[in-house]
């Protein structure tokens, strides 16, 4: 009979279950748990198998370049991270209040991994989060003009309740990917959320955006409900790399 439902579980994809029913018989605890508690533990163990395999699912769709975690960030005073506000992000109701962050600093300052490490946190908080470097966009949505299919890739990002734009500003955009961004931009007012990190200042981004009229519709967009983080301080890369160097 116990070979007959771990077939039915399997078949009925509830791998959670299977593997918790499973165990149990094999390590003869089944007779440890009342009615009442086998059910639930058998209930919770398909939870959690569900609720595991739709984060390595967000996360894998994220298409982040590395693994990040809020918990791996160092909060130097020098960094000029305020750790409060951070954990606070990290929470995600900004992407319930569709609003953004901004994330600035000199080549190393780690603005990547935060955004990262932020999009990890909305992943298995069950937002739906893409990750884009922002030249490799703009190429791609170039192709996608040509093709037919920018439409299709517009609706792609405007489906993510959460998109990070990384290193935005590396070169000035031309009158094509400023109105794409302009596009982005307008479809996610209100609706989904934008982080966006960049070696710019903010204040700098009217001239890598150019034409004011543009430049004006986006940042007050991106800008008007934004949660702004400064970093400073020393390359992280530059850092670790000197620590490697003296312990070995």
């Amino acid at each position: 009979m116990n070979e007959i439902t771990l077939t039915r579980m399997k078949q009925m994809k509830l791998y959670g279950m299977h593997g918790a029913f499973k165990t149990a018989i094999e390590t003869g605890k089944t007779d440890d748990y009342s009615q009442d508690q086998f059910v639930s533990m058998l209930t919770d163990a398909e939870w959690d198998d569900k609720n595991n395999r739709r984060i390595t699912r967000a996360i894998k769709n994220a298409r982040f370049h590395y693994k990040a975690t809020i918990e791996d960030i160092v909060y130097e005073e020098a960094r000029n991270i305020d750790r409060t506000k951070l954990l606070r992000l990290a929470e995600c109701d900004f992407i319930t209040r569709s609003e953004n962050i901004l994330i600035t600093g000199s080549t190393g300052a780690g603005k990547s991994y935060m955004a990262t490490a932020l999009g990890y946190q909305a992943c298995m908080q069950s937002f739906k989060v893409s990750y884009y470097n922002t030249t490799k966009l703009f190429a791609k949505l170039k192709i996608a003009k040509a093709d037919g299919s920018y439409l299709r890739e517009l609706a792609k990002i405007q489906r993510q309740h959460l998109i990070i734009l990384d290193d935005f500003g590396l070169q000035p955009l031309d009158s094509q990917n400023r109105i794409t961004l302009l596009e982005i931009i307008e479809d996610r007012n209100n609706t989904g959320s934008v982080i966006v990190t960049s070696q710019v200042p903010v204040k700098s981004w009217y001239e890598i955006i150019g034409e004011r009229t543009v430049a004006d519709a986006i940042l007050d967009r991106l800008i008007h409900k934004a949660h702004r983080l400064e970093l400073a301080g020393e390359s992280m890369r530059r850092k670790r790399s000197r620590i490697n160097q003296e312990n070995q």
